[in-house]
């Protein structure tokens, strides 16, 4: 009797890994071995046309003390976290907290807010951004309208970075709409209690909306970190990284080293660095994050 029952949950043990089977595969094939594969080729010099060559960890040697470019884009592509990710959250907020109404057509209006988010990192959203902020563009046609100087958003190095993160922070639509979800979650009671508290619409907020919310714009702080440190659609589409290196991302030093001088070992190396920050950047966040991240089923995090 064990043993037949014994066989019967071997084989039902047998079925599961079977139904997981082509998950495991395309997890092994597609993601697992080209992860480890890539870190191999950091550690060599490789350029498709040759076998690659063990040289240790010069590639990285290379990039962080004789590489003047890559210290420019992992600094330009730092400036542009700290404006998207920021900006991105609190224009998210502000629209969620203006959704979380009863009112005629909020729903639609739901809709049209999240309707950039559907065109993220899309290439034809990025050339109507240029065409949009061209010297001869829409929005100095609307700046003349006003009697006001023209701007070479994109031809100058101070405005070209942050109307590259003006495209980032107008896709706030997923955000948006989960932090409208979390809006929609806060227990009623706390804020009559506040009420009787004698708390105003500011204090409401403080004390009340943004603890209950906080999980998800944790969440969000972090999904958009990791988004922007990866950054490369816009700003190669929009200004191929200049004026003079201004627009120069992480992302695309990577692509022109793999892809225009070939150097496939050295393009690796950079990844690796981008996962390296990424990995610090994420553990810092969780580390600092239980003082200000409430969770109202099992206290503070």
């Amino acid at each position: 009797m064990a043993t037949a029952k014994s066989k019967s949950i071997r084989k039902r043990e047998y079925q599961g890994y079977l139904y997981i089977l082509p998950w495991l595969l395309g997890f092994t094939i597609l993601q697992l071995y080209p992860f480890i594969q890539s870190f191999y080729y950091s550690l060599t010099n490789y350029s498709i046309m040759a076998s690659p060559k063990w040289v240790g960890i010069q590639n990285y040697v290379t990039l962080l003390t004789n590489d003047r470019e890559f210290w420019n884009s992992f600094t330009v592509t730092w400036i542009y976290t700290l404006y998207t990710v920021p900006g991105k959250i609190i224009m998210a907020l502000i629209i969620a907290l203006l959704m979380n109404r009863n009112m005629k057509g909020i729903n639609t209006l739901r809709t049209i807010y999240y309707i950039p988010s559907l065109f993220g990192g899309s290439v034809a959203i990025c050339i109507l951004w240029r065409l949009m902020f061209m010297d001869d563009g829409i929005i100095n046609a609307l700046l003349s309208v006003f009697g006001l100087p023209h701007v070479q958003w994109l031809g100058n190095t101070k405005t070209a970075l942050p109307t590259i993160c003006m495209l980032e922070i107008w896709q706030f639509g997923s955000s948006m709409v989960m932090l409208l979800a979390a809006l929609k979650n806060v227990p009623q009671d706390l804020y009559e209690a506040a009420e009787l508290d004698g708390a105003g619409a500011v204090a409401k907020l403080v004390h009340v909306t943004l603890p209950q919310i906080s999980p998800i714009i944790f969440f969000n702080v972090i999904m958009q970190t990791i988004n922007a440190l990866q950054a490369f659609t816009n700003a190669f589409v929009i200004t191929k990284g200049g004026p003079l290196k201004s627009t120069y991302l992480l992302g695309m030093k990577l692509y022109q080293e793999a892809f225009s001088y070939y150097k496939m070992g050295y393009a690796s190396a950079i990844s690796w660095i981008i996962f390296g920050a990424i990995m610090v950047v994420t553990l810092l966040l969780f580390r600092f994050s239980s003082g200000v991240v409430y969770y109202s089923d099992a206290g503070e995090f």
